[in-house]
C-alpha cells in the first residue's frame, strides 16, 4: 500500500496550524505573504522560513548561488564533510527541520553529490546523513508555501521549511540523476503523508485561503 494516500480522511488532533499575515519574506521583497503560527513557539528569526511567496517571473528565473552559509568559513562543517569523504557541496543553507514531536529546529542543510546532511549549527554537530541513493521522492504542495518532505523508505522521512525550496528540489533531482539512471520522483499534492519516525505517520494538509496558505500537520 502506498504511503501517500492523499485523499484519506479522519485526521486526528492538529499539531501545527498557521495563520497568515502580510509581512516581508526573507529573500524577496514585495508581493509576499507570511505564515505566522497561531499555536506554537516559533520565534521571530524562524518566521521567514514559514513564508508564503506570491511567485513572480523574477523569482522563478533567478540565479541560484548554492552555498548560502559559506561552508569553507565554518571549520566544523568542513570537518564533518572531510570525515565523511565528501568534497563537492552543491547546496548549503539554514532551514527549519520539523521533529517527530512537531517542534521546529534551525538546522544547516548540506547537499553534496552523494548525500544530504543535517547539521546543528549551535553545537556544530552532525545530526543526520542521508545517502542520495536512499531518497525515494520529494513531496510538495501545489501552492506557494515553503514546505518540503524528503521521503526515505529505508529510514524515516524529513520535513523541512525553506525559502529556497525550489532550488533544493532542483539540486536533489539533478544530483540523483547524475549519480545514477534513477530519476527522483517529485510529488505535488495539497495533502501528503510522511513518516516522522519509523512508526509515526503524519499528514500535512495545505489549504488556499484569502490571505495565503494555511498549513496543518496532524498524526494519522
Amino acid at each position: 500500500m502506498s504511503r501517500y494516500l492523499s485523499n484519506r480522511g479522519g485526521t486526528q488532533a492538529q499539531k501545527v496550524r498557521f495563520d497568515e499575515e502580510a509581512i516581508p519574506d526573507e529573500d524577496e521583497v514585495g508581493g509576499t505573504l507570511k505564515l505566522r503560527p497561531s499555536d506554537s513557539n516559533i520565534t521571530e528569526d524562524q518566521e521567514p522560513f514559514m513564508g508564503v511567496k506570491v511567485r513572480r517571473k523574477a523569482s522563478i528565473h533567478r540565479d541560484y548561488i548554492g552555498d548560502y552559509v559559506d561552508v569553507r568559513s565554518r571549520p566544523y562543517l568542513m570537518k564533518i564533510l572531510e570525515k565523511q569523504g565528501d568534497k563537492k557541496v552543491l547546496f548549503a543553507d539554514t532551514v527549519l527541520k520539523f521533529t517527530s514531536t512537531g517542534k521546529m529546529k534551525r538546522r544547516i542543510l548540506l547537499v553534496t553529490d552523494f548525500a544530504i546532511y543535517i547539521v546543528d549549527p549551535e553545537k556544530g554537530a552532525l545530526k543526520r546523513r542521508i545517502a542520495l541513493a536512499a531518497v525515494e521522492k520529494l513531496c510538495l504542495s501545489e501552492l506557494s508555501d515553503n514546505f518540503l518532505a524528503i521521503i526515505i523508505p529505508t529510514e524515516y522521512d524529513l520535513l523541512m521549511a525553506s525559502t529556497r525550496k525550489t532550488e533544493i528540489v532542483t539540486i536533489l533531482v539533478d544530483a540523483t540523476k547524475s549519480q545514477s539512471d534513477y530519476e527522483l520522483d517529485v510529488l505535488f499534492s495539497n495533502r501528503f503523508e510522511y513518516n516522522a519516525t519509523s512508526e509515526l505517520v503524519k499528514e500535512v494538509q495545505f489549504e488556499q485561503v484569502e490571505a495565503g496558505v494555511k498549513t496543518r500537520i496532524s498524526r494519522k
